[in-house]
C-alpha cells in the first residue's frame, strides 16, 4: 500500500460526504449519515470499487471515523449534564442500560450474534449512529452488520422526529416533560434538536442537554465493551481504546477551558464530515444480498429498542418533572 493509494481512496470517500453534508443542509429530516452510508451502498452494488480504493477505504472506515467519535466531545460540558439534576441524570443512566440490556436479550431470541446486538442496542440507546461507529471501533464488526445497524438507528430515530412531538400535544405534556422525554428518547443529536424545536424552544433546550447527558455516558460503554472483549479473551486490544480516551480528554477541554463558538462550530462540521466519509466507506462494504439474508430480526430488534427507549424515556420524564 502507497500513501498516495490511501489518498486516493480518502478522496473517493470525503467526496460523497460532502455532498451528503449538502442534503442534510437542504433537508433537515435528512441525516447526513444515512444519506451517505446508502450512497455507498448505491456505489457498491453498481460499481465496487477496486483494489486501488481499498487502503483509503479501509482508512477511512477505521480512523477517520475514530477521528469524528474523538471530536464529538467538544459538544459535551460535564458542567451543562451536572446541572440536570440528580432524577434526569438517573433517567439517563436507566435509558442507557436498559435500553442496551434489553437489546442484548431481544436479539439474542431473535438469534442475532452479540456485536449485533450491541451496535443497534448502543445506537438506539445511546447516540445513533456515532454510538454504532463507536461501538463498532471496539468489537470490530463486519461492515454490512455495522452500516445496517447505522441505517436502522437513523430510520427509526427519524421517525421518532415527528412521533415524539405528536404523541406530546396528544399527552399535553408541559414543555419541560416533553423536552426531557425528547432527549431521553431520540437517537441522534441533529434528530433531538429538530424534534425539540417542533415542540418549542423551552423545550428543545431541556432535550439537547438531556441528549448531551446519554452521549456521555458513551465513553464508560465502550470501557466495559472492552473489559468484557478481554474477559472473554480477546487480545491485542486495550482495556480502554485511544479514541474514547481522545474523547473524554475533550470533554474535559470544553468543560474546563471552553472553545471560542467558532471554534466548536467548525469542530462539529469536521466531526460531521469524517463520520459521514466513514459511513460511506462503509456503505461500500456491504452486500445487498448478505443483508437480505438476515433476513427481519435485525427490524425487529431496532423497533424494540426505539419502543423500549421511548417508553421508559416516557415514563421518566413524567417521573422527574
Amino acid at each position: 500500500m502507497t500513501v498516495a493509494h490511501r489518498r486516493t481512496g480518502v478522496a473517493f470517500c470525503l467526496a460523497p460526504a460532502l455532498l451528503a453534508l449538502a442534503v442534510g443542509r437542504a433537508l433537515p429530516a435528512a441525516s447526513p449519515l444515512l444519506v451517505a452510508i446508502a450512497l455507498g451502498m448505491v456505489v457498491a452494488a453498481l460499481a465496487p470499487p477496486g483494489p486501488r480504493l481499498a487502503p483509503g477505504i479501509a482508512f477511512t472506515a477505521r480512523t477517520l471515523l475514530r477521528a469524528g467519535v474523538v471530536l464529538l466531545g467538544l459538544q459535551l460540558s460535564l458542567r451543562q449534564v451536572g446541572g440536570l439534576g440528580a432524577g434526569v441524570l438517573a433517567l439517563v443512566v436507566v435509558v442507557v442500560v436498559s435500553g442496551i440490556a434489553v437489546s442484548l436479550l431481544v436479539g439474542r431470541l431473535l438469534g442475532l450474534p452479540w456485536h449485533q446486538r450491541l451496535l443497534i442496542g448502543c445506537g438506539s440507546s445511546i447516540c445513533g449512529a456515532a454510538a454504532v461507529a463507536a461501538v463498532d471501533g471496539v468489537v470490530e464488526a463486519e461492515e454490512q452488520d455495522t452500516a445496517s445497524a447505522v441505517a436502522l438507528v437513523v430510520v427509526f430515530g427519524t421517525a421518532m422526529i415527528g412521533l415524539v412531538p405528536l404523541a406530546a400535544a396528544v399527552l399535553g405534556l408541559a414543555p419541560a416533560t416533553a423536552g426531557v422525554w425528547t432527549g431521553a428518547s431520540v437517537h441522534e443529536v441533529a434528530q433531538v434538536v429538530a424534534a425539540g424545536g417542533i415542540v418549542g424552544s423551552s423545550a428543545l433546550s431541556v432535550a439537547v442537554v438531556v441528549k448531551l447527558g446519554r452521549v456521555l455516558t458513551l465513553a464508560p460503554v465502550l470501557a466495559w465493551i472492552s473489559w468484557r472483549r478481554r474477559a472473554a479473551g480477546a487480545t491485542g486490544h486495550p482495556l480502554v481504546p485511544g479514541f474514547v480516551l481522545g474523547f473524554v480528554a475533550l470533554v474535559l477541554v470544553r468543560t474546563w477551558t471552553p472553545p471560542p463558538a467558532r471554534l466548536l462550530d467548525g469542530a462539529a462540521a469536521v466531526e460531521t464530515l469524517l463520520l459521514a466519509a466513514a459511513m460511506f466507506a462503509l456503505g461500500c462494504g456491504v452486500r445487498l444480498d448478505r443483508l437480505r439474508a438476515a433476513g427481519r430480526a435485525p427490524f425487529v430488534l431496532a423497533a424494540a429498542a426505539t419502543a423500549w427507549v421511548g417508553a421508559v424515556g416516557l415514563v421518566g420524564a413524567v417521573l422527574v418533572t
